[in-house]
């Protein structure tokens, strides 16, 4: 169970980016986190790891107080914390099973890891993720090779390689084509419930956040002004999230953007380093 309580985000000029937030996520439960850019809501799943440390307020992770760790007890709570990327954050020269087996940095020695030597148990579970997420076959293909949703897949099998309690999933679709990212939602949402995983989706896709996941939490302006099952979130309820009446359920996202953040792509970079250097 993962117990958000009064999280707040004050940045060094003042400007605050979540705005005592409140939310329990019962295990097994697939949330989606929706809102207009600006909204938070990359901040707030960064918050949940520290990859962005909170101003206020306590993120509890089963009997775990995150915003309390010291460094050492943080590289271990980030074990139970698995993220996904929507720029993928792969090791575009490495092959899909070392891709997969990253995931496992932070159960292995550092010589271990850094020759790439991991246990056998290890690398059968690898492959039997590869199956699970539809890459049979392609474990010696290097990343670079893939397509997008490939890559998000292997991003999917690296994250279940954690062993995790908590998925913390950044925009997965945003860069998919339509197709594709109906399927990686429905994956997503099966793994979830045959894993007992509780899971946090930012996403702009309205449609796909209705369909695929069982709760939806809208953020405005650094503040949770929605909380509620999808069949709740009517095109009436909409505009309390978004504002005004210019915004489109069509799927491809609500308003043309996709990212939270001017600087997402160093948030990708920090992220990045919180799969190598974070974990061992």
């Amino acid at each position: 169970m993962l117990v958000i309580q009064g999280l707040l985000k004050r940045y060094p000029d003042g400007f605050e980016a979540l705005k005592d937030v409140d939310m329990t996520l019962e295990d097994g439960e697939l949330a989606a986190l929706i809102g207009p850019s600006g909204a938070g809501k990359s901040t707030l799943i960064r918050c949940v790891n520290r990859l962005v440390e909170p101003t206020e307020g306590t993120i509890r992770l089963g009997d775990v107080e995150l915003t309390e760790l010291n460094r050492g007890g943080l590289r271990r709570a980030r074990r139970r914390m698995a993220m996904i990327f929507q720029n993928y954050a792969l090791v575009n020269r490495l092959t899909v099973m070392e891709n997969v087996l990253s995931g496992r940095l932070g159960y292995v020695g550092f010589f271990a890891s850094l020759f790439r030597r991991f246990p056998q148990d290890d690398i059968d579970k690898a492959f039997h993720l590869l199956e699970k997420v539809g890459l049979d076959g392609l474990h010696d293909r290097r990343a670079d090779a893939l397509s997008g949703g490939q890559q998000q897949r292997v991003g999917i099998a690296r994250a279940l390689m954690q062993d995790p309690d908590l998925l913390l999933v950044d925009e997965p679709t945003a860069s998919l084509d339509p197709r594709t990212a109906r399927q990686i939602m429905q994956l997503l949402a099966d793994l979830c419930e045959e894993h007992g995983l509780a899971a946090i989706i930012n996403i702009h896709d309205v449609p796909l956040a209705r369909e695929y996941t069982d709760r939806i939490l809208g953020l405005k302006a650094g503040e949770l002004v929605f909380d509620g099952p999808p069949e709740e979130l009517t095109d009436e309820a909409l505009p309390e999230i978004y504002g005004g009446e210019d915004w489109s359920t069509e799927p491809g996202g609500t308003d043309g953007d996709v990212d939270d953040d001017e600087d997402d792509d160093e948030d990708i970079r920090s992220s990045g380093q919180f799969l190598t250097e974070e974990v061992l």
